[in-house]
C-alpha cells in the first residue's frame, strides 16, 4: 500500500512538472496567499487527459486556487485574481479563501484550513491539491490519497454522498471520459 501511494505521488508530481499549466506555479507562489493549492478540476483533469489521453475529453477550464486565511476580505481574492491573470491571461484563475465559506459566502459549512475544504469538494479523485515549495519540490494534498483519481473512480466524498450536484457532475464527467468509473 506504501509502495503504491509513494508511485502515485511521484507519478502525479511527473504529471504536473510537464503539464500546460506548470510554470504559473512560481506566480501563484509569489501572491504569497497562506495556505494555499491549486486544486480540483486543474489537477484531476490533467491527471485524467494523460492516462486516457483521446478518451477524456475534459480540460482544464480554469486553476482553482485556495488558500486559508481568516484575516483578510473578498479583496484579497480579487487582487490575488487580476494579478495572477494579467501574468498569464491564457489561463483563467478562480481564487478562493476557504477561510470566506463560513464567514461570507452562503455555504453550509465553515472550514479550518485549506485542506479541510478540498476534503469536502464533490468527488474523492477531485480532493487533491498540489503546491509548490520555496525549493520549487511540489507537495500534494491528498485527504482521500490518489488511488481514485488514478483509477479513473468517481466516489462522492463522505460529506457529499447525497449531493445532487455531485451525482450530476459525475454524469458530465462519465460523457466526456469514456474510461471513468462511478462508485
Amino acid at each position: 500500500m506504501l509502495e503504491q501511494k509513494q508511485k502515485h505521488d511521484e507519478l502525479l508530481v511527473e504529471i504536473i512538472q510537464n503539464c500546460d499549466w506548470y510554470h504559473t506555479l512560481k506566480d501563484i507562489r509569489a501572491e504569497q496567499l497562506p495556505d494555499w493549492w491549486v486544486a480540483g478540476g486543474a489537477v484531476r483533469n490533467t491527471v485524467w487527459k494523460h492516462l486516457y489521453k483521446e478518451d477524456c475529453h475534459l480540460g482544464v477550464k480554469d486553476l482553482d486556487v485556495v488558500y486559508f486565511d481568516s484575516k483578510t476580505n473578498r479583496e484579497v481574492e480579487l487582487a490575488s485574481k487580476a494579478s495572477l491573470s494579467s501574468k498569464h491571461p491564457d489561463w483563467p484563475f478562480d481564487v478562493k479563501n476557504q477561510a470566506s465559506f463560513g464567514i461570507w459566502r452562503d455555504w453550509p459549512w465553515s472550514f479550518t484550513s485549506s485542506a479541510d475544504g478540498i476534503k469536502h469538494f464533490l468527488h474523492t479523485a477531485n480532493a487533491v491539491g498540489i503546491r509548490l515549495t520555496a525549493d520549487d519540490r511540489i507537495l500534494i494534498c491528498q485527504p482521500y490519497g490518489l488511488q481514485d483519481l488514478f483509477s479513473g473512480i468517481l466516489r462522492r466524498t463522505p460529506i457529499r454522498q447525497d449531493s445532487e450536484v455531485a451525482l450530476k457532475k459525475q454524469e458530465e464527467y462519465m460523457r466526456n471520459c469514456s474510461r471513468l468509473k462511478a462508485q
